[in-house]
């Protein structure tokens, strides 16, 4: 999920959505209420004895006026015929001379109570408004969106959210646009459907001007409800896809476009916020200006005088034109005082409401882009800085939404691809070492080619299990590949950490090289021995024998490389100094002693001290001219073993000396000395040997010591 903090989550609000709408509804819906007031204001006015009509009074001369034109048949009717009747235009005396005509007279009369009107359509239509838009629709949209609201709430004040309310809250929220403009939709159509059977009634009016006018606010209030409730939706819509989708639902579930609801392209969405800012404003214009129109024809038989009034400056125009005939004024509209209000505040309002909704559509539909992208071109940055783990959100189902969910697709691929060679590369490394890679100035295993090598000097530890043809003859091959893999797992791990690597595998016999110093390989060699009397105890706890090896290391330079053909390459080490060090190896069988190192990697130590060690023999082993002088190095002995070994040392070293000056007696009785001492001294016992052969048979001058 996103981040937790408390800027981070938006609110969830809903009913200023609500109100906002409202609000266009009714600057829509203002001209037309503000012509009502005019038209039917006076004669509301009267009914409810608003309006006392007294002797005298200007009202009556006003009816007196009214009914003596009506009588000598002078008076300027200056109405329009709205389904199929004649609307008077004056916006006083026609109401009131409509009551009057109609038998309510009585009401002029001072002190004589009002006769029960029935319910104005009118009212009864701003009562259904009222109700089911400004009470019903908030409430009812306030139950539906609470589970969300009491997420976001939670959200923001860092509350746990339980998994039942989480799972609701995904169902619910991809259809609250739907649900929410739906709840307004619902209101709408009862009230207009309430609306258009009162229209289709006669008896529903008082009269044809009540008839007329409801039928203008019918038609202005449906495409203004059209135009609220897809206010509400593109509004929800955006919060939904922009603000709230990534807090609710997880990043993995919103990778692609499954999970969003919203389908389209960017095109149609274009094509929506075009209609939605242009054509339905465009509409409301249009339909004030269709409504503030009057056919002459409805005025009846025009006098001079009166088409001069219609036609105004344009009277010498018409007049060179000659149009006199009933036919072609028929073919004429005109706009009366009441209907330019109504027209002029009608557009005035369409304008108004069309700059609101360019606003929030620019405001939106960028949104819908500009984020989205935004975030794709971050998370691309990211991954040309090889942080490819990295994906965007999916939050519609249009081009981009396309575009970002193949690029998720290929970061997918691409994670999946690089952990691959990752993977090889790992299984790469464990057939050629990295620090081999190093050494050759490579970076990856890719980088090798067929006839690399450098030279360079480093420190050979050769190791080697003691007897293990017989003690495989007791396995099975399982066995024996359990056994040596948990033995060379056991041996890897010292050597690299000792910076040292692996250069092969022989059978049961290790190969490794040291570049930094020979410290590293004598002290990897001491605990190699540590190691392997931990491992002889649980040998011993099952049952099975204990195992013995021997390590030899010897430092030179050597010839690091890659040899082979196209086929087949290998990385390997050719060098005297690795044949020496397999040969020293090979010796440690002969003497007995656990760690056998050459003088060369003896020298090389940086504190000598640190280490028990005595020297051990000059020895020709096979392949070699010159002799090596060879050492023991006892520090990985058992502690009892080495103790007496230390103590016994400047005898063992006198003994020798006795020995390379061929005073085998002498020898062999200081030897005695060492074995009576210390048992266990393999190399005493060996030493004390050949010294009471070589005085009972003579010693070979030419005898060498060899593997």
């Amino acid at each position: 999920m996103k981040s937790n903090n408390r800027q981070d989550i938006p609110r969830y609000y809903l009913i200023r959505i609500y109100l906002f709408s409202v609000m266009i509804y009714l600057m829509l819906i203002l001209p037309v209420i503000m012509v009502l007031s005019l038209k039917v204001a006076p004669a509301i006015i009267e009914k409810r004895g608003g309006l006392l009509i007294r002797p005298g009074s200007d009202t009556i001369e006003i009816l007196q006026k009214e009914i003596n034109l009506d009588n000598a048949g002078k008076t300027l009717n200056i109405g329009r015929k709205r389904h199929g009747s004649y609307a008077q235009s004056d916006p006083i005396t026609s109401d009131v001379h409509n009551n009057v005509s109609s038998g309510n007279s009585e009401q002029a009369s001072p002190g004589k109570p009002m006769q029960a009107q029935k319910p104005s359509v009118f009212g009864l239509t701003f009562s259904l408004l009222f109700y089911l838009v400004i009470i019903f629709t908030p409430v009812f949209g306030l139950l539906i969106n609470a589970p969300l609201k009491r997420f976001f709430n939670r959200k923001r004040k860092r509350k746990p959210v339980s998994e039942r309310l989480l799972n609701y809250c995904k169902r619910l929220l991809l259809y609250t646009p739907y649900i929410n403009s739906g709840i307004l939709l619902l209101a709408m159509a009862v009230t207009h459907a309430v609306m258009f059977v009162k229209m289709l009634s006669a008896d529903s009016f008082e009269d044809a001007l009540s008839q007329n006018l409801f039928s203008q606010f019918f038609y202005v209030s449906l495409v203004a409800s059209l135009l609220l409730v897809l206010f509400v939706f593109f509004w929800q819509k955006h919060r939904v896809q922009i603000l709230y989708l990534e807090h609710v639902f997880s990043d993995e579930e919103l990778y692609n476009r499954r999970k969003v609801f919203f389908n389209g392209k960017i095109q149609n969405r274009l094509l929506v916020s075009s209609a939605m800012t242009t054509l339905l404003p465009l509409t409301i214009v249009i339909l004030y200006v269709i409504l503030g129109l009057t056919p002459v024809k409805n005025l009846g038989p025009l006098s001079n005088e009166q088409a001069e009034i219609i036609v105004g400056p344009y009277k010498a125009l018409i007049a060179s034109a000659r149009i006199d005939s009933a036919h072609q004024w028929d073919q004429m509209y005109y706009v009366n005082a009441i209907d330019n209000i109504l027209m002029f505040t009608g557009i005035a309002m369409g304008i108004l409401v069309a700059l609101i909704y360019i606003v929030f559509f620019v405001r939106w539909t960028t949104a819908s882009i500009l984020r989205p992208v935004g975030e794709l071109l971050a998370n691309m940055r990211l991954t040309s800085g090889m942080q490819i783990n990295n994906y965007s959100l999916v939050r519609s189902n249009d081009e981009i939404g396309e575009l970002s969910e193949g690029y998720n697709y290929m970061t997918k691929r691409l994670v999946d691809y690089i952990d691959t060679i990752s993977r090889m590369n790992e299984a790469y490394v464990r057939f050629v070492p990295r620090k081999f890679l190093q050494i050759l100035g490579k970076d990856t295993f890719t980088d090798v080619r067929l006839g690399d090598q450098v030279q360079k000097e480093m420190t050979i530890l050769f190791s080697d299990i003691r007897s293990f043809t017989e003690l495989s003859e007791e396995m099975t091959p399982k066995e024996n590949f359990d056994f040596i893999n948990h033995y060379l797992g056991m041996m890897e791990p010292i050597i690299a950490r000792h910076n040292g690597f692996i250069d092969k595998y022989i059978g049961d016999s290790i190969m490794a090289l040291f570049g930094e110093s020979v410290d590293d390989a004598v002290n990897a060699a001491i605990e190699m021995c540590n190691e392997l009397r931990r491992f002889n105890e649980e040998r011993k706890a099952i049952a099975k024998p204990a195992i013995d090896v021997g390590i030899g290391i010897h430092t030179g330079k050597l010839m690091l490389g890659v040899i082979g053909g196209k086929g087949r390459i290998d990385g390997t080490v050719i060098s005297d100094a690795v044949n020496l060090a397999s040969r020293i190896e090979g010796l440690t069988k002969i003497y007995g002693a656990n760690i056998i190192v050459s003088e060369d990697s003896l020298f090389g130590l940086k504190d000598k001290a640190a280490y028990h060690v005595r020297f051990l023999d000059v020895a020709k082993v096979k392949g070699k001219r010159q002799t090596v002088h060879i050492f023991e190095v006892f520090h990985g002995d058992h502690e009892a073993v080495r103790v007496l070994k230390q103590e016994s040392k400047e005898i063992f070293s006198e003994a020798v000396e006795y020995y390379m000056k061929n005073e085998c007696d002498k020898a062999a009785r200081l030897f005695g000395i060492v074995v009576e001492n210390n048992p266990a001294d393999k190399v005493a016992r060996l030493y004390m040997e050949r010294c009471i052969y070589y005085t009972a048979h003579g010693r070979q001058p030419e005898w060498q010591n060899s593997p």
